[in-house]
């Protein structure tokens, strides 16, 4: 199944048109005309996201911080996420939407917001791409290998992102600041008082992690959607850079490749069970990947990555049940997204209590 990316609804999330075009005629941005119509996207989690479609019909997308006081700033810094679109669009080949305008000031339209260029093409919701013919799937997956390795391969200190995440030990830093994250949101009640609570098994997870930890390396890190070409086999953009850093690259590919490692959980589809894939299997991807940023395969204690990947996709999930709780959720499937909790949390205990790695690889 795919979805378009102008996958819209009506406004959820009201923002005061008047104002917004009013701040848009001050920039002039080229081939904006005004007036614009405003729908929101039915994705985007951590920030309402927003379709605005000029007097010209052309369309463009706001990304915005959500309204109130928030649980965690850095997944919801759009400034962040204009810094690294803008640097980017202007310094490389790396495909992302042309990053516009970053406004700051809160009068406009309440939140901090940018606005970015539309990208027509598809977004795959299953991951084995069941509608395409079995060699599509394959290029699809090796053009997304491809991409992830472009952006690995990316020197970001010459495009002005030095200061864009701190350079050294990024998944020790990480599980600490995932840790505060969880504490914060776990406080989070319901009208009727009711904490969403801490996460299950918690300092176990946490002290694997300090036993079996990795090198250290740096890269920009992405790790989420993908925008595929309208009709072709091929990447043509990377949205969505709520939580990208300068972090470890192989962060980056366990959270593109984990589903391989996921049992089926209620509506998202794992491979882990599976025996006859439609789509590549992990170790081809890995094994293209290593050879793409000329890498040794195989790579030594992947688990680490993977159980990592687990654990951000736990805080995550954390994070939606948090918002929900306060009402402050900006995606109609928020509800179903945090019922998701408990089983990833039992799938992430499905590889850690099978022992400690001692150097070896064991998926």
């Amino acid at each position: 199944m795919t979805d378009n990316v102008q996958n819209t609804s009506t406004v959820r999330l009201q923002i005061d048109v008047a104002k917004l075009e009013r701040y848009l005629r001050s920039k002039q941005i080229d081939k904006f005309k005004l007036p614009i119509e405003v729908e929101q996207f039915t994705y985007g989690q951590s920030n309402p996201t927003y379709l605005l479609i000029d007097s010209d019909k052309r369309r463009y997308v706001l990304r915005k911080k959500p309204p109130g006081t928030l649980l965690s700033s850095t997944a919801h810094a759009v400034e962040r996420e204009f810094k690294v679109l803008d640097a980017l669009g202007k310094h490389t080949d790396v495909p992302v939407p042309k990053a516009y305008v970053l406004c700051e000031d809160k009068e406009v339209i309440g939140t901090s917001f940018y606005i970015m260029e539309f990208i027509e093409g598809r977004i795959f919701q299953d991951i084995r791409l069941l509608s395409l013919p079995r060699e599509e799937r394959k290029q699809c997956w090796y053009s997304v290998i491809e991409t992830l390795a472009k952006l690995h391969s990316v020197d970001y200190k010459t495009i002005g992102l030095a200061d864009y995440g701190k350079q050294s030990n990024f998944y020790r830093r990480q599980i600490r600041s995932l840790q505060k994250v969880l504490a914060a949101q776990a406080l989070a009640e319901d009208e009727n008082g009711n904490k969403v609570g801490e996460v299950f098994r918690l300092n176990d997870m946490i002290a694997w992690f300090k036993r079996n930890e990795i090198p250290d390396e740096t890269t920009i890190v992405h790790g989420d959607f993908k925008v595929f070409h309208p009709t072709e086999p091929r990447v043509i953009g990377i949205l969505d850079w709520e939580l990208s850093t300068i972090g470890h690259p192989l962060s980056d590919l366990a959270n593109l490749l984990n589903p391989f490692y996921l049992p089926t959980i209620n509506h998202i589809t794992g491979l882990r069970d599976v025996i006859d894939l439609p789509i590549p299997a992990v170790d081809e991807l890995i094994h293209y990947y290593c050879l793409q940023v000329n890498r040794p395969y195989p790579i030594p204690r992947f688990e680490f990555a993977i159980v990592f990947s687990f654990f951000r996709l736990i805080v995550i999930i954390h994070g939606i049940a948090a918002r929900v709780a306060r009402k402050q959720a900006s995606s109609a499937k928020a509800l179903q997204y945090a019922k998701l909790l408990n089983p990833m949390i039992h799938a992430t205990f499905d590889i850690i209590d099978k022992g400690d790695l001692n150097g070896q690889s064991k998926l």
